[in-house]
């Protein structure tokens, strides 16, 4: 229950981070590259100090398709992952809602910004994989300490650079359904921003066993 409480925690602050930094950006200036800016830079302090806390309790997965990825790799279980990942999308959607009420929003709103297209979904591959293999060299090197600030790192670097501005995380996506501001998505384009970031996951951890294949 402790694991899961910090999974469903992380998870809420998490989106609660990404909703009202977005919502005050839109608040504060109408330039859409500062409204990222702002958006990004509140995510990637906010992920570092969400993972530094809570990876001692419970690894700070705050994403199913990292707990999917610890289950094919042996070092989970099929119990642990559905707790988890009941736990996380409860949080997300949870974290819309504090988020929206924070700023004055229904409670919980139906997203109407659709995110649709090829280069959207590549977006989401890339991001997601590269977060899979970035977190399994560093589990493979035992490079623990590292996983906060290089996590957040790249998430906030993918904000920038992939089409999709990074979701790369299925409960996350699903929370942002909830929100009709800046960091929404309309239910619509979810299952295939979910399917990319599997799609994505599975690469990554392709990626990540031939880097530390035996020769």
């Amino acid at each position: 229950m402790k694991k899961a409480l910090a999974e469903f925690l992380g998870t809420a602050l998490l989106v609660a981070i990404v909703v009202g930094s977005g919502i005050m950006a839109t608040n504060l200036s109408q330039d859409i590259g500062v409204q990222l800016l702002i958006n990004t830079i509140s995510t990637v302090f906010g992920l570092m100090v969400l993972i530094q806390i809570l990876l001692p309790i419970s690894g700070a997965n705050f994403n199913p398709v990292v707990t999917l990825i610890d289950l094919i790799q042996g070092r989970t279980t099929f119990l642990v992952l559905i707790q988890y990942t009941v736990a996380q999308i409860a949080g997300a959607i949870s974290g819309a809602a504090l988020a929206n009420a924070m700023f004055s929003h229904p409670l919980l709103e139906t997203a109407t910004k659709v995110r649709s297209g090829g280069n959207l979904y590549i977006g989401e591959i890339v991001a997601t994989a590269g977060l899979i293999m970035i977190i399994s060299l560093l589990v493979t090197q035992e490079k623990f300490t590292m996983i906060p600030v290089t996590v957040a790192s790249w998430i906030g670097s993918a904000y920038f650079f992939t089409s999709s501005t990074s979701f790369a995380n299925p409960a996350v996506t699903i929370g942002r359904a909830f929100t009709n501001s800046f960091a929404g998505i309309a239910p619509e384009s979810v299952t295939k921003f979910i399917l990319a970031q599997l799609l994505g996951a599975f690469i990554g951890l392709g990626l990540t066993k031939v880097l530390t294949h035996d020769k």
